[in-house]
Parts: structure tokens; sequence; C-alpha cells
């Protein structure tokens, strides 16, 4: 089995880790801790398409305090980067895809940056398309 490359191993998105979140952090603003450019660069389209279609999946906000652009799901057994697209929006935000224990029809959870790109209410569990690029 051949070495895992250099640039799946990093994060993906966005190029500069954002920050973590202050102890203080009590708001949605004060737990996304992405910048504008963070921001753009995340829903910006990739280069090669979106990708391999990994599945379908219900969707809930993770933890707030891991900031930047991220979907832990079991569809994927190594980090990855990806895409996930909203099928009632067209919506699409570009993540680190990591895996997470459990059936392949069991649900992922998905970072406050993302979810908040999707337009997707926070205590909402929006069905989002999962691309592995």
């Amino acid at each position: 089995m051949a070495a895992p490359q250099a640039d799946m191993l990093a994060p993906t998105r966005p190029e500069s880790a954002p920050k973590r979140p202050p102890a203080s952090a009590r708001t949605v603003e004060q737990f996304d801790t992405t910048t504008t450019q963070d921001r753009a660069a995340a829903v910006a389209a990739p280069d090669q398409g979106e990708g391999v279609f990994l599945g379908r999946s219900v969707t809930s906000l993770g933890a707030p305090t891991e900031a930047g652009f991220w979907v832990k799901t079991p569809l994927v057994t190594t980090r990855a980067k990806g895409r996930v697209t909203r099928p009632q929006t067209g919506n699409s935000v570009q993540v680190d895809l990591i895996p997470l224990g459990g059936e392949a029809t069991g649900g992922s959870q998905i970072s406050l940056a993302a979810m908040r790109l999707l337009g997707v209410a926070l205590t909402d569990l929006p069905e989002l398309d999962i691309y592995q690029q």
C-alpha cells in the first residue's frame, strides 16, 4: 500500500488553519473564526469539479469549538479533500473529510463555518451530498 500523500494529511480548507475560538465565545460569530477570504475560498468551485460522489448523509452540527470547514463522516476511512452540497439549494462548500466511526448509513457532523455557508440553521439536520475530490 502506498504511503499517503502529504497534501492528503494536511488541513485542506482553508489554506491557513483558522484560529480556535476564544474560551469566552458565546455567539455564532465568536465561534466562527474563519475570515472573509477563508469563506470565499471554501465556496469557490474546485478545479476538478464536484469529485466522486460518496453518498447522501443526514448531518448535524459538530463541535463548534473545532474551527474550519470540515465534515466528519463514516463515508470515508482516511482524511481527504472534499465538497458537500445541499441538494435543495445547490449551495456547496469545500471541506476536509474526516473519518467518523460507524456504519456508512450513519449520520455525519459538519463544522459551524461550513453549515453557515450552506445556509443551514444550526438546529437543522440537513441531508447533504458528500463528494471526495
